[in-house]
């Protein structure tokens, strides 16, 4: 939150899986339109939270799996854990504000004697979470029984169900919805609440987010029935509160528009994105753009091949210079003339790119550094190079655009090559 010197345009709050991920798309278009609209026109000034019922290690874990950005905020543990930045800095006023009337020990030992709760993985027991899983038919007279018995003994806890099987236990001050209340809290004391806050899920734990005073709520067109069923009797007549016509991540795009929050057409979505001509100079679409472009020559899904590589060379300097992740400096020309013998490598396959945490900044009156990640997934195998790039603005044919004068790779985190190439961009 620290890199913003003032409120955040817009905050997107949102849970996982089901909601920004769509585990029945195979070709996730759905979160790569979300990826590419966020980049290109929010990233900069605007702060992306993941609410999810997940442990780290299971979080950790569909990071892995899925084209996932990476978000400012990341709350965990169905708002157990709140934790900041690229290295996942826990939040200690928060773990302080959990330890009130809380006590695991107490916790597992009357649970221990429910014979209906099945205790769910040792990943997803945390400091302020244990979790069971429990049949549907069962679920409220154990949630009842198990209030009362803790109630008992001197605990204050919070008990969810969602997803029709998964019970979660709580620190009363728990919750998505109460980790929302304390950022905003937090927000304000330093002078930055977000103009807007917008929470997006799909399922009964995702309920609290949408009570937070001063919250667009969107609930996606896939939400489950117990998210359903808080709705119609909690906030149907609520104009903050959509249910979305399109699902997971589409849904929330659309919530951006029904809202009024800001731009909601991604890039993705743009028919002539060739022919796109921009207001004013934006760096962040400009690499949002290329690399959609380099996707769809790779995926052979570039109607006029030839028209594409000289429009890339006439945004390509011809001095211009790119050092491969692999260490190897040739003009980006080079690269332009290499990408020919590439064309759709990867047809018919899984294969997709994105860019992530894309930040720019100006160094002089027409020339721009932009830090991105830049990622690519085929099938299940992803790899990622930090790069860095050089725009320069010019004027072509009286409209303003960018040429990319420099980049620079360097492979990410561990990140290593699946083949041996000297061609990346």
């Amino acid at each position: 939150m620290d890199r913003l010197k003032s409120s955040a345009r817009l905050m997107i709050v949102s849970d996982l899986d089901h909601t920004m991920v769509d585990h029945h798309d195979p070709e996730n278009l759905s979160i790569l339109r979300f990826n590419a609209l966020w980049e290109a026109k929010y990233r900069h000034d605007s702060l992306l939270v993941f609410s999810t019922g997940r442990s780290p290690t299971l979080y950790k874990q569909l990071r892995k799996e899925k084209p996932m950005l990476t978000p400012d905020i990341t709350i965990m543990s169905v708002g157990t854990e709140i934790t900041y930045g690229n290295d996942m800095v826990p939040d200690e006023g928060w773990v302080n504000v959990l330890n009130n009337k809380w006590d695991k020990s107490i916790v597992t030992e009357e649970t221990s004697k429910i014979p209906e709760l099945t205790l769910q993985s040792e990943t997803e027991q945390r400091p302020h979470k244990v979790s069971f899983y429990v049949k549907k038919e069962k679920a409220q007279e154990v949630m009842k029984n198990l209030s009362e018995i803790l109630v008992k003994r001197g605990l204050d806890v919070k008990i969810i169900y969602s997803g029709g099987m998964d019970l979660d236990i709580l620190p009363q001050g728990a919750g998505k919805g109460q980790a929302l209340a304390y950022l905003h809290k937090k927000l304000t004391a330093e002078g930055k609440l977000p103009q807007n806050t917008l929470a997006c899920g799909d399922s009964g734990n995702d309920a609290e987010l949408f009570t937070i005073p001063d919250v667009h709520g969107v609930m996606v067109k896939n939400a489950q029935e117990e998210l359903l069923q808080w709705y119609a009797e909690n906030a149907k007549n609520n104009p903050k509160i959509i249910h979305a016509d399109e699902t997971c991540a589409a849904g929330i795009i659309q919530a951006i528009g029904h809202f009024k929050l800001g731009p909601n057409t991604s890039p993705r979505d743009v028919p002539n994105l060739l022919d796109a001509k921009l207001d004013q100079i934006d760096p962040a679409y400009e690499v949002v753009k290329f690399y959609l472009f380099l996707e769809k020559w790779q995926r052979a899904e570039i109607e006029d091949p030839e028209r594409f590589i000289n429009n890339l060379k006439s945004i390509c300097s011809p001095s211009g210079a790119y050092v491969s992740p692999f260490g190897v400096e040739v003009s980006l020309h080079d690269v332009i003339a290499k990408l020919k013998d590439s064309y759709g490598d990867k047809k018919g396959k899984q294969y997709r790119i994105w860019v992530d945490q894309v930040f720019s900044s100006q160094i002089d009156s027409d020339t721009w550094l932009v830090k991105f990640k830049k990622w690519e997934q085929t099938g299940e195998a992803q790899q990622c190079c930090f790069t860095t790039a050089i725009l320069s603005s010019k004027v072509v044919k009286q409209s303003q655009g960018l040429t990319w004068v420099h980049v620079h790779q360097t492979w990410f985190n561990g990140s290593t090559p699946s083949e041996d190439k000297s061609w990346f961009l």
